[in-house]
């Protein structure tokens, strides 16, 4: 089970935040690494057809600078991911599941058990070769829906029939 930590989050006063997987670090990096590295591959295209004379009337500032500015992109995402896995969380509250995330762009969303239409899990084959999985919470409001990656495979079932529970007993009595 994961270390569980409290913070005062505004009008939230004090909740028990459960945190994500670390194992949700290498996974991201992993999926990260790779987007960076075939979105710039695409990009280069122009570029090499640059520079072995096929399309050389092609601005040498664009064919250098698409590229350039996408691995620098993706080098910062891949930097702030450690940070952004460690500023996720997610807390069970008596009416409501509450998850947060972000770093400089926080968000805090609370899903009203009764709200829960159905939960998803999904798992990926990063994701499956850590051991973790994401939980999709759907309700009515597209507003209101949430994944949350990095959940441990062996509590990622138990959470979904847990929250599944409290959402009927919730919804039976509306």
């Amino acid at each position: 089970m994961p270390e569980r930590t409290t913070h005062d989050v505004g009008d939230l006063e004090q909740v028990e935040w459960t945190p994500v997987s670390p194992k949700l670090v290498p996974a991201h990096l992993i999926s990260t690494g790779l987007t960076t590295l075939i979105i710039t591959a695409v990009l280069a295209v122009p570029l090499v057809l640059m520079l072995v004379d096929v399309w050389p009337a092609y601005p040498a500032w664009l064919a250098w600078g698409l590229p350039g500015v996408v691995l620098v992109w993706g080098l910062v995402d891949l930097a702030l991911v450690s940070r952004r896995v460690r500023a996720m969380g997610y807390a069970e509250r008596e009416d409501d599941f509450v998850f947060k995330s972000g770093l400089w762009f926080r968000r805090v969303l609370a899903v009203p058990y009764g709200r829960l239409q159905y939960l998803d899990i999904k798992e990926g084959p990063v994701q499956r070769r850590f051991g973790i999985r994401s939980l999709e919470l759907q309700t009515a409001s597209a507003a209101t829906n949430a994944t949350i990656e990095g959940i441990p495979a062996e509590d990622s079932e138990r959470l979904r029939d847990q929250l599944m529970a409290r959402g009927q007993a919730r919804l039976a009595g509306l």
